[in-house]
Formats: structure tokens, C-alpha cells, sequence
């Protein structure tokens, strides 16, 4: 059993593809760094992700596959599945040495598990869209949290920037703890090393929010509740359309 160790970035593992060709050594499990080792293994070889690396085997991919294809690899990448490190190996190395590409032969495991992965991503990342909510601070800043099944907030920020042109906002993803930041002219990543309450619990207290917001969502409430009849309230049909992980997010389901 041959092992790879990587960064497990998509940099990484560009890079693993372009040291197990140059080695002529393919490997049998990736792993992170400091993940435990199986007790049987042949050799171990470490990568280290080199840019220059990564990129011609990005180019060299262009140049083979679809545009589509290549979706396939960074959306599912994104999925952070345990698996996903390898099949994504297995799935570049099937097209490379393929004399043309087999991204559509669905017959090959690889590829029907690697189209099922891009789809539920593809899935979460419109989820996003549909129940993300924004409340507004006293500052101005719109702010809205969730917890994403994967991480596809990166896969929804030309969505937003074009979305909420006009207004300066925050996204925040409370499982990966990180988000974005709209400042009217760019959008850049924020970490935040001190934790405040809500970037733990998604949702803005009453003092830090904007007098106006607290009236539009006691007035939301009660729009959502008077438009509601009561004869076709069907809890399963909701939960079918609208996952019950989001409720804790939609001002209509609070209170």
C-alpha cells in the first residue's frame, strides 16, 4: 500500500497528481497531516504542494476536459467528504491517461459517484440561497449564518455580490467559522479569532441590532402567521421543501 500525505488543500492535491506521475508511484490512500497511519503499508511519501505544480496540472486538465468536468472537480472538492481526496485522484488520473476524456462514461464507478457528489453540493450551495436571511445591525451591516451540509459559501458570492449590490453585508458560515465580507466594492474572507454570540448562535441580539430590523421582523412574524391557513398546514410537506436544519435561521419560524 503506497501512501500519500498532503496539505489537503486542491493545491495539494494537484500536487500529489504531478509527483505520483513524476515517480511513476500512484497512491493506494491519501492522508492529512498528522491523520494515523494503517498498520500495513509499503512506502510513504509526503507532498509538498508546489503552486507551479498544481497549476500545470490544472492547464494540462483545461486543455482535456469540459468546462463541466472541471466543475465537477472544484464543486466536489468543496463536498469535504473523507473520500473525496481519493476519488478525485482516481477520477484525474482516469482522464489523463484515457486517450480522450471519460467525464460523461457514467458506466465508471468514479465518475457516477463523483456526478452524485457535484449534484448534492449543487443542491446545498441553491439551499443557500433560498433560506439565507439577512438582519440588519445598528451599524448598517446586513448579517446572516448558517451551518451548510458543505462548505458552498464560496460558491454563492457572485450570487450575493450581485444580489445585494447596494448594501454592506456579512455571511457566515458557523460550522467552518469563517465568512465574507461585502464593503460595497469588494468581497473579502474574515476570520474571527474572538467569538461574539452571534457568530455562535446565527442570530443578532436585540442590542446590537438595528431599531427598524426588530419592528420588520415582529411585523414578518405576524404577515406569516395571518397568511397561514391553518386547514392546509401540512409539517411534512414543509420539512420535504424547506429542511427543518434551516428554521433556526428564518425569522418566520422563530418565536
Amino acid at each position: 500500500m503506497h501512501i500519500f500525505i498532503y496539505d489537503k488543500t486542491p493545491e495539494g492535491l494537484l500536487t500529489v497528481v504531478f509527483d505520483a506521475y513524476s515517480r511513476k508511484i500512484f497512491p493506494d490512500l491519501l492522508l492529512g497531516e498528522g491523520e494515523p497511519l494503517p498498520l500495513f503499508h509499503d512506502e510513504i511519501y509526503t507532498v509538498v504542494t508546489d503552486e507551479d505544480k498544481a497549476n500545470r496540472v490544472w492547464n494540462a486538465l483545461e486543455k482535456k476536459l469540459s468546462k463541466v468536468a472541471l466543475s465537477m472537480i472544484t464543486v466536489s472538492w468543496l463536498s469535504e467528504l473523507p473520500e473525496i481526496g481519493l476519488l478525485l485522484f482516481r477520477y484525474i488520473r482516469k482522464n489523463i491517461d484515457a486517450p480522450c476524456a471519460v467525464e460523461m462514461n457514467f458506466g465508471d464507478p468514479d465518475v457516477l459517484e463523483l456526478s452524485k457528489i457535484w449534484k448534492k453540493v449543487g443542491q446545498e450551495k441553491h439551499r443557500v440561497q433560498q433560506f439565507l436571511r439577512f438582519q440588519k445591525a445598528a451599524d448598517g451591516t446586513y448579517f446572516a449564518a448558517m451551518e451548510p451540509l458543505y462548505n458552498v459559501l464560496p460558491l454563492n458570492i457572485a450570487f450575493l455580490k450581485d444580489r445585494f449590490a447596494d448594501q454592506q453585508w456579512l455571511v457566515y458560515d458557523l460550522k467552518r467559522e469563517y465568512g465574507y465580507y461585502y464593503d460595497l466594492h469588494e468581497v473579502i474572507e474574515v476570520r474571527f479569532p474572538e467569538k461574539e454570540p452571534h457568530l455562535l448562535s446565527g442570530l443578532l441580539s436585540e442590542d446590537i441590532m438595528d431599531k427598524d430590523e426588530i419592528l420588520f421582523q415582529q411585523l414578518w412574524k405576524q404577515y406569516f402567521k395571518s397568511i397561514a391557513v391553518k386547514e392546509r398546514i401540512n409539517p411534512k410537506l414543509q420539512r420535504q421543501f424547506m429542511p427543518v436544519r434551516f428554521w433556526k435561521y428564518l425569522t418566520e419560524k422563530q418565536g
